[in-house]
């Protein structure tokens, strides 16, 4: 990723969301935090990339804060398509219907 982060940045920009809980293996999580601190190095784009710890969680926490794993898994549309819907809206061509498919 870094040394092709001039053709990947304009791509990923916006739309890197990393979630790890902190009881996960030594070597997941030192990866994420070497993704994290190259993430938040980078200008040229800037990543505008989300990391986020679950402290105490464990592997595949997914990002809630407040309920277990074995229950917001279960819940992942609600967690995930308004950020979905917020990215299409926000890179939509100019004059996309962004109305009639939303109910």
């Amino acid at each position: 990723m870094q040394r092709d982060w001039a053709t990947l940045g304009p791509k990923l920009r916006g739309k890197l969301h990393i979630y790890c809980g902190t009881l996960d293996n030594f070597y997941l999580n030192r990866a994420v935090k070497l993704t994290e601190e190259f993430l938040n190095t980078v200008t040229n784009p800037p990543a505008e990339a989300e990391v986020r710890y679950g402290l105490d969680c464990e592997h595949c926490w997914n990002g809630d804060p407040n309920l277990p794993n074995h229950i917001s898994r279960l819940r992942y549309n609600t967690m995930y398509v308004p950020m979905i819907l917020e990215h299409i809206k926000n890179s939509a061509p100019e004059g996309a219907d962004l109305k009639s498919w939303r109910y």
